[in-house]
């Protein structure tokens, strides 16, 4: 009995064998019709033809180069210049840091753009249009753009969100509008403890369910469930700063005014002062670290009992503090449920590096689907 389901269209095929050579050029960079055939499993004729196709598109083209050898020499094939550039962004308490990103995923250009002390939008603003300005360089639009930010992010609006004791207050700037000159397409923004999370995710043996603590000078967590930084409504989840804590006195506080009670903000201002903290957690008997260990413990059975975690990891200037981490899963261990508590080993610079893969793949898959 013949099968009734229908057979693939001739184009079809002809655009799945198309994306297979687009795939291999985009992993190998340049290779040969003998080459894409045997990288991808597709008879030589039918690879020649979809070069041809894919040549006509301006998408690929001869390099110029041919393979030596035994053998006949073969032209070598990659992609095409000028396929589109997307934007990766970073915008932290110190500088906006702006990157071209090529297809390939390769940094072609970067710039940094200090911000001064006390910002406000519109100087964070102004730094931010001055670094995209700088990266393009007169290359035209950006196909896309990718935001780190070191605050909170609406995940509707894109705009970063002024929370009470933020430690970087640049009002409602919406990254967004600000970069609508340098690009033509969407523009995505998270916070940076966000996008950490997601390098994390990128790690080999990386956990589907974990918690990552940020403590810095601010205050922040990604929770990641089933491989997926949840957002929550209106992506403020991870938002911790003002959980209720035990504070100097044992009496409950936010989280944040722990700090406050130790003396350890900077002047006139919410931030932490790392570099005093750190001294303090290092004095003999330290009378501030079993303070600010209550605190974090405080903090991680919250994220227990909330988010049930296979664990929790912990980034930032101080929160790989190897007394303060031991002090913390002690404590953790007397607790009815029981979560490792772990320094997450992070890069410094691992929010970055997550938005330059999404920019990467972002512009992989406008390739792809031709859009």
């Amino acid at each position: 009995m013949q099968s009734s389901r229908p057979k693939p269209s001739l184009g079809l095929l002809r655009s799945l064998t198309d994306e297979h050579v687009l795939r291999a050029l985009l992993r190998e960079r340049q290779l040969t019709r003998a080459e894409l055939a045997a990288q991808t499993g597709i008879s030589k004729p039918t690879v020649a033809e979809s070069v041809r196709r894919l040549a006509a598109e301006g998408l690929v083209h001869d390099t110029g180069d041919r393979s030596t050898g035994r053998g006949r020499s073969g032209s070598y094939f990659a992609l095409a210049e000028g396929l589109g550039w997307g934007l990766a962004i970073s915008v932290t308490a110190e500088a906006v840091e702006a990157e071209r990103i090529d297809l390939l995923g390769d940094v072609v250009r970067r710039t940094i753009e200090p911000i001064p002390d006390s910002p406000d939008q519109d100087r964070v603003g102004e730094a931010l249009t001055r670094a995209a300005t700088g990266v393009s360089n007169g290359a035209g639009p950006a196909r896309l753009a990718t935001v780190s930010a070191a605050d909170p992010v609406d995940r509707h609006s894109g705009r970063l969100v002024e929370l009470p004791d933020s430690p970087f207050l640049v009002g409602t700037l919406d990254p967004a509008a600000v970069l609508s000159e340098f690009v033509s397409g969407p523009v995505t923004v998270d916070n940076d403890v966000n996008w950490a999370a997601r390098a994390k995710l990128a790690e080999d043996g990386s956990p589907a369910d974990f918690a990552l603590l940020y403590l810095g000078a601010g205050l922040g967590c990604a929770i990641v469930s089933d491989r997926e930084v949840r957002r929550g409504d209106t992506g403020l989840a991870g938002e911790i700063s003002h959980l209720i804590t035990r504070g100097q006195d044992s009496r409950a506080v936010h989280f944040t005014e722990v700090f406050d009670q130790l003396g350890l903000h900077r002047p006139h201002s919410s931030a932490i002062d790392v570099s005093l903290l750190l001294r303090r957690l290092d004095e003999p008997n330290s009378a501030v670290l079993p303070v600010v260990a209550d605190a974090v413990c405080d903090v991680a059975e919250t994220l227990i009992a909330v988010s049930d975690p296979h664990l929790i990891m912990v980034t930032g200037p101080w929160g790989e503090h190897a007394a303060l981490v031991a002090a913390i899963r002690n404590r953790l261990a007397d607790r009815p449920r029981q979560t490792a508590f772990l320094p997450s080993r992070l890069a410094a610079d691992a929010s970055l590096a997550a938005v330059r893969w999404h920019v990467g793949e972002g512009l992989q898959q406008a390739l792809l689907t031709r859009s």
